[in-house]
Order: structure tokens, then C-alpha cells, then sequence
């Protein structure tokens, strides 16, 4: 672990700006990624350079292993491990309400919180409502399945009023971050910059290690931790989908839950939950077989703590669906619920921030390659 991840704000700042000054000095790197390409551009780099710097990393580590300069040289540089803190205090720093910051650097506490008070509640809510003898008895689907326990309309209220709130916080953490690389709200709207950012992010293109793929776990240049994140990232979005495909079943269409398994809404699910299955144990065996000095600690803890939510969701997910007309069904509901609410509830305070800090990162490197570099003044 590097020794930044001790340092407070103002000295990990300062580290990062030496860093950063000595990459530039260097130019080694600068086929790996968009940070060298970004960094060139600078002679100097104030606070917002090195937030919007660490957020275009996407921790690869081909640098590290081709830096001259890596411990034990005196120069001690560890780019991967610098940038990963910076965007730790990234999140912290712009995220809303100020409130709740503090769950970031507790961020394992705080998601084993909420799975705890969600499964508390799910079970306490959904017996008082039903009765146990309703809770422990089957439902077929012509009956209602899990919607003879719980009402289609309470479920769309508490995470419709959950999804809101998570969209809201996002949102704000991103319009402060874009203010404070000093960029226009307007430049968003470039179709290059926008649509640019967008092709980068959904392809990973530069979780590729500079075309040979990344060294991770270890110093072999590999693919996996690419499709391992792809797995997770279009297995969300099946899930979203499915869940989209629904509510415009239901209030559009007046086709009621629960679907047949073979409609549309349970095929995206299912295959949305695989990748959910698939994609972070694949994550998290990566994590697994990580040297541990090549790793910051807090960053690692909240990967982990996201990744087993994510897996969790998905596995009471898929045991829902093959469980709902049985007298298990209504402890297969509770739990499941109980790890959607934990999920979307520390969205905004969890990993899942770093997908749109990047974004916004990307956006702005694409607007900037655009623009002439900075000129030089003449000696």
C-alpha cells in the first residue's frame, strides 16, 4: 500500500502535484491512457488539475510497472496508488448532502448498516402487513406470487421515491465536480466531448493497459479485469432495462405482474443477474489474487463492499424468481428487497460514484483535445 494513503488532504494534494510534475517531466507513459495525454497539456497543476487527472485514471497500473522511477527508486512514484486517494477525497468532497460524506471513508460499516436495518425491516414490514401465516404460505402467479404480499403500488413508491433521491445526489456530486474543473455547463452538450466520453466508458476503452491489456492482478498484461467489469456493467443495465420494461408493461400497457418467465421483463432480468453473478465474482477473485502492496486499502474496501452487494442483489434475485410459488417465497422476497433498498441506498456513497466522476473526466479531455495547446511563453 502506498504510503499516500496516509497522508492528509493538503500533503496528498502536494504528493500528487510532484508526482505529477516528474510524469511530465518523463513522458514514458503517455501511450498508456488519456492521463498522460491530459497531463502534457500543463506545465502546472493546481487542485482541480489532480482531482480531474485522478478521475481520468482508471487505475490499469501500466505505469507503475513501466515507470523507472517506482519504489524503491528515490523518487518512491506509485501513480496508481496516488490517484486512486485523490479520488477518494474527489468523492468525499463534492458529494450531497454534505451530511453523509463521512460514508465514504466508512464505507464497509455503513453498507453493512443498511443490509442489516433493510433486512430488519423488509422482514418486520412485510410480516405485519401479510400475517405469518400469509408470509409462510404459497402464492401461484395467478394469485399474485409476492404481490399477494406486497402491493405493487408500495413497492413503486418506496423505490420510486429511492431511485429519485440516488438520481438527485449523483446529479449534484457531478455538477460540482464539472464546475470545479472550471469547464461550462454548455460544453456537455458538444456532441464530440459528450458522445467521445460516452464510447470511452461503455467499452473501457482504456482499461486495456495501452493495447496489451492491464497488469492485474499481477504484472502480466490481461483482459479479464475488462470483461469482468463489462459482465457487471451491462448485467446493471439488463437489470434497469428489465425493470424499465415493466413499468411501461404495468401502467402502459395494463399488463400486471408477475410476468410468465419467458416474457421480456424476466428474460432481461435473468440475463441481467447473471452478469451481476458473473461479473463481480470475477471482480472480486481479481481483488483476491492482487499483491496487497499494490493496492490502496480504503479503495479496495469499498470495491469489495459494492461488489458483494451487487452479487447479493443478483443471487436473491435469481432465488426469487425460481422460488415465487412456493411457501419460501415470502423469506426470498424480504431478502431480496432488502438488498435492492441496501443497494440504491448507497449508490451515491459508494463505488458506483467513480462511474460518474470518470465520466464527467472523459468529457472534459475530449473537449480539451479540441482546443490548441497552451501556449509557451519564450525564454
Amino acid at each position: 500500500m502506498s504510503a499516500a494513503s496516509a497522508l492528509p488532504l493538503e500533503e496528498l494534494v502536494a504528493e500528487a502535484q510532484r508526482v505529477l510534475a516528474i510524469c511530465n517531466a518523463c513522458r514514458y507513459c503517455e501511450g498508456y491512457c488519456a492521463v498522460f495525454p491530459a497531463l502534457e497539456r500543463r506545465l502546472e497543476f493546481d487542485a482541480a488539475d489532480v482531482h480531474y487527472l485522478a478521475n481520468l485514471c482508471h487505475d490499469c497500473g501500466a505505469c507503475l510497472d513501466a515507470c523507472q522511477y517506482a519504489p524503491p527508486h528515490e523518487f518512491a512514484l506509485d501513480f496508481p496508488a496516488v490517484m486512486a486517494r485523490v479520488r477518494a477525497e474527489t468523492y468525499r468532497k463534492h458529494a450531497w448532502p454534505a451530511a453523509l460524506r463521512g460514508a465514504f471513508a466508512r464505507n464497509g460499516v455503513v453498507v453493512g448498516t443498511c443490509v442489516a436495518a433493510s433486512l430488519a425491516g423488509a422482514f418486520g414490514l412485510i410480516v405485519a402487513r401479510a400475517g405469518p401465516e400469509r408470509f409462510l404460505s404459497a402464492w401461484s402467479d395467478a394469485q399474485g406470487s409476492f404481490y399477494a404480499l406486497v402491493p405493487h403500488g408500495m413497492l413503486a413508491s418506496v423505490f420510486g421515491a429511492l431511485f429519485v433521491f440516488v438520481l438527485l445526489a449523483l446529479a449534484v456530486g457531478f455538477a460540482r465536480f464539472w464546475r470545479g474543473t472550471g469547464e461550462r455547463a454548455g460544453g456537455l452538450l458538444a456532441p464530440r466531448a459528450s458522445g467521445s466520453a460516452a464510447h470511452d466508458a461503455l467499452t473501457l476503452r482504456y482499461l486495456d493497459g495501452g493495447g496489451d491489456g492491464c497488469p492485474y492482478p499481477d504484472a502480466k498484461p490481461s483482459f479479464a479485469r475488462r470483461r469482468f467489469h463489462h459482465l457487471t456493467f451491462y448485467g446493471f443495465l439488463l437489470c434497469f432495462a428489465a425493470t424499465c420494461v415493466a413499468a411501461v408493461d404495468h401502467y402502459a400497457l395494463g399488463w400486471k405482474a408477475p410476468y410468465p418467465f419467458l416474457s421480456l421483463p424476466v428474460l432481461l432480468g435473468t440475463a441481467g443477474g447473471a452478469g451481476l453473478v458473473a461479473g463481480p465474482l470475477g471482480l472480486l477473485r481479481l481483488k483476491a489474487l492482487r499483491d496487497p502492496a499494490r493496492a490502496d486499502r480504503p479503495a479496495t474496501a469499498m470495491d469489495v463492499a459494492f461488489l458483494l452487494l451487487l452479487l447479493a442483489t443478483a443471487l436473491t434475485g435469481l432465488a426469487l424468481l425460481a422460488l415465487r410459488e412456493t411457501r419460501a417465497m415470502g423469506a426470498a422476497l424480504a431478502i431480496h428487497l432488502a438488498m435492492v433498498f441496501a443497494l440504491f441506498a448507497t449508490l451515491p456513497y459508494g463505488k458506483l460514484v467513480h462511474a460518474v466522476y470518470r465520466f464527467a473526466a472523459l468529457a472534459r479531455y475530449h473537449l480539451e483535445r479540441d482546443r490548441p495547446p497552451p501556449a509557451v511563453a519564450p525564454e
